[in-house]
């Protein structure tokens, strides 16, 4: 069984849009609060994944950046990782730029987004993970209107 996963992003918490809809349509998903700088949010989330596989990361903005940091150290424990608008141009994802992550990853950025850099993020994943799909939206950051049209019952299959 698949353990499902919600990261939210730096300014927002578990009680954000996008949590209370995971938690809410998938009630056994992990959607946690974490607070602090990245390093105290990665151990955490590390603590909170320890002895767990067949993980689905679902990372929003600073969230993505977390969980392809975490796939990027844990790649046998990660199924898969869906990535909306994720931070990979902050220099904390660097040392994963030489990585090369086999695991299937699905990628939504919004064309009109003015926090995260959707050329930079691309090419970035682009490098990184081998088995992406990319898909970039007319939306804003936060994907406020694609997030809730998204198939999310076929990203987050088992």
């Amino acid at each position: 069984m698949a353990t499902r996963v919600f990261i939210h992003g730096l300014e927002s918490t578990s009680q954000g849009t996008k949590g209370v809809y995971l938690r809410t349509r998938y009630p056994d998903m992990i959607v946690e609060d974490f607070l602090g700088d990245l390093d105290e949010r990665m151990a955490k989330l590390r603590a909170l994944l320890a002895d767990r596989t067949d993980l689905i990361l679902v990372g929003s903005s600073y969230g993505g950046l977390m969980a392809a940091l975490y796939a990027c150290e844990n790649e046998a424990a990660v199924r898969r990782l869906v990535l909306l608008a994720p931070a990979l141009d902050l220099e904390a994802f660097a040392p994963c730029r030489r990585c090369r992550l086999t695991i299937p990853v699905t990628l939504y950025h919004g064309s009109r987004d003015d926090v995260v850099p959707p050329d930079a993020v691309r090419a970035i994943a682009l490098e990184v993970f081998t088995r992406l799909d990319y898909r970039r939206v007319d939306d804003d950051h936060p994907l406020r209107e694609t997030f809730p049209t998204l198939d999310w019952d076929t990203l987050l299959r088992p």
